[in-house]
């Protein structure tokens, strides 16, 4: 049985829509009660180089690990993460996500995220085909479909991108494939049961959660959205 095989809804906020002189609370704003709150916190980490946005670096992640016992969810939009990823996962990440465009060796990179006690993500923009990258993904623990060119929050979702989750979905269904779906970018109270029908597991949400007055009851509300989906397709 595939280890990923009872499916769990996964919420992973991102802290691109927070207030980042506040990031410490912005964690505790997402945590809702009852398990309806933040399953992972979703950190961008952008050079300005791989992508025209320059966020946060690891000495940030490293002081948001010791202020949260949340999950960090670490999706690094870098050039050359095959040198740079592995310190996230030492320093502590729940998971780490790498650019399939960027890496080198995504594989070896795969593994020496492990090895370092982090999961490993492989992300796609919304134009690279999956097909090409399917034996590299039998390394990875979770596939980070982007919905929004990366680099900017607050975009337009894509929704021409559910065609490849809706193949992963395949895929990880019919044991081909053992990883979480994620998708990041557009996700909110419109976009997001269109995405949940597509056969995502993990949702990153930042403009729809934070820019909430409540962010812990906007989650609760996309969740209760992701459920209806999932109770009718029962």
């Amino acid at each position: 049985m595939s280890r990923h095989s009872s499916r769990r809804t996964l919420f992973a906020p991102s802290i691109l829509s927070a207030d980042f002189a506040r990031l410490a609370e912005e964690a505790d704003a997402v945590r809702g009660v009852d398990g309806r709150g933040a399953d992972w916190l979703h950190v961008d980490v952008m050079d300005a180089h791989f992508v025209p946005n320059l966020t946060l670096g690891l000495p940030v992640v490293s002081s948001l690990l010791a202020a949260t016992d949340l999950p960090l969810d670490c999706h690094l939009m870098i050039e050359d993460p095959d040198r740079w990823a592995t310190g996230y996962a030492e320093a502590g990440a729940h998971n780490v996500t790498v650019h399939a465009e960027a890496a080198a060796d995504p594989v070896a990179l795969a593994r020496n995220l492990r090895a370092a006690g982090a999961r490993a993500g492989l992300a796609i923009r919304p134009s690279t085909p999956l097909d090409p990258w399917l034996e590299v993904l039998r390394h990875f623990d979770t596939l980070l479909v982007m919905s929004v060119e990366p680099g900017f929050g607050g975009q337009a979702f894509d929704p021409d991108v559910l065609d490849t989750v809706r193949r992963a979905r395949t895929l990880v269904d019919t044991g081909h494939l053992d990883l979480v779906v994620e998708i990041d970018g557009g996700i909110n109270a419109d976009t997001i049961e269109q995405a949940a029908e597509a056969g995502v597991d993990c949702f990153v949400a930042g403009s729809a959660v934070y820019s909430a007055a409540d962010p812990a009851r906007a989650l609760e509300g996309l969740r209760r959205q992701v459920d209806a989906v999932r109770d009718r397709r029962r």
